[in-house]
């Protein structure tokens, strides 16, 4: 056998492989032979990963400072991770996007669902923005963006360093230009109908958040002639896809100045910025106060951050999903539809789906749950990753 340049690490000798065998990306910590040799290893080396009966079971990226040490790359502990490796699962992932899409707008990698854990990255047409949210991203960097211009053609690259796995791996969050020179001005990305405008230097994440692509769909099917009520808009997400498919009115609230501005944009882009309006201010006290002014709207969408990032904030989480819903509903007009959303994985399905049920009675509605939606097939789930799998939306007619 060929021998491996890689260090080797190995499981504890209790720690059972099968899981590991059968396709889970990660090993925690807990489940380490963490010695002064292994400590020693540098944030985002690539290792071979042994059982504890030496057998190998495939190449990890090394964290020391994060809870998960290892992140699975490949299961072949021969192979070599270097700009050919990360240029066929970049391809790999790039012709699955191009089968999908009618234009180059789309998260291209989305993690572990694509065999690059630790790295997102969205594509917005001749742009591309990477966030290396693990240490082995950083120590492959140039060769990620090298593998990416070939596969896809590119002439920009950005680094968005933003986010909290960024921290919890023990890196920085200095935003930088990798190829290429900065957008001076938010770019037009076309979705669904719509215009989009996304701050690719500025804004939150990566610019724009594509995962909700096919929601913002199902929700424009029921926009036709509505009054509609996008809360949380960011850069008018819903509301700009309910106008493109023929809304009366669309109101965008967030408590974000920039981001409503750049919603303001894309309606006026759109030709539509007579049937949209925006209202800045915290979302909860938005709510109460079209409750206390009486107001009704068709079709009510509330689309807010993560609530519960995790188990610790999990019941803090789902009071607040439930409170988002209870003052929600009161504000859909009778027949009308109201669609609540979580980004957060720790809220799993039924429970996010109990909170907001409980939320909608609680403001004496009722009505049956039409439709159920996840992220675009752009933002694929992992198996055996229940995490990768954190998008949820739920329509209801009331």
């Amino acid at each position: 056998m060929t021998l491996s340049p890689y260090p080797v690490i190995r499981l504890l000798p209790k720690v059972h492989a099968r899981a590991i065998r059968h396709g889970a990306p990660w090993v925690f910590d807990n489940e380490l032979v963490t010695d002064r040799r292994t400590r020693a290893l540098a944030p985002g080396t690539i290792a071979v990963l042994e059982d504890g009966n030496r057998e190998p079971l495939g190449l990890v990226a090394y964290s020391p400072a994060s809870r998960i040490m290892a992140r699975m790359l490949d299961r072949d502990a021969t192979a070599r991770v270097d700009r050919d490796w990360l240029r066929v699962r970049l391809a790999r992932a790039h012709a699955m996007r191009e089968r999908l899409y009618d234009t180059p707008h789309y998260r291209l990698i989305h993690a572990e669902a694509d065999g690059l854990p630790g790295i997102v990255i969205d594509r917005f047409g001749d742009i591309a923005v990477i966030q290396p949210n693990a240490a082995w991203a950083e120590r492959v960097l140039p060769d990620l963006v090298a593998a990416l211009v070939e596969v896809t053609g590119v002439t920009t690259v950005l680094k968005n360093a933003s986010g909290r796995a960024r921290a919890l791996e023990g890196l920085d969050e200095e935003h930088a230009v990798l190829l290429g020179q900065a957008p001076e001005a938010p770019v037009a990305v076309p979705m669904n109908g719509a215009i989009y405008m996304a701050d690719l230097t500025g804004g939150q994440k990566t610019g724009l958040f594509f995962d909700q692509r096919p929601n913002h769909a199902f929700a424009a099917r029921l926009a036709r002639g509505a009054r509609v009520l996008d809360v949380f808009s960011h850069v008018g997400g819903f509301a700009l896809a309910a106008l493109a498919a023929g809304a009366e009115h669309a109101l965008a609230v967030d408590g974000s100045e920039p981001a409503l501005a750049l919603a303001t944009q894309g309606a006026a882009r759109m030709g539509m910025q007579d049937r949209f309006e925006t209202r800045k201010g915290d979302a909860f006290d938005v709510l109460t106060a079209l409750g206390e002014e009486g107001a009704t709207f068709d079709l009510v969408i509330c689309d807010p951050p993560a609530f519960a990032p995790n188990k610790k904030s999990l019941e803090a989480g789902l009071r607040a999903y439930e409170r988002v819903a209870r003052l929600a509903a009161a504000l859909v007009a009778p027949e009308g539809f109201l669609a609540v959303c979580s980004c957060s994985h720790a809220a799993d399905l039924s429970k996010f789906r109990a909170a907001s049920s409980r939320g909608i009675g609680r403001a004496g509605r009722a009505g049956p749950l039409i439709h159920t939606g996840y992220a675009g097939p752009d933002h694929p789930l992992h198996p055996q990753l229940a995490e990768s799998g954190y998008l949820k939306a739920l329509f209801y007619r009331l």
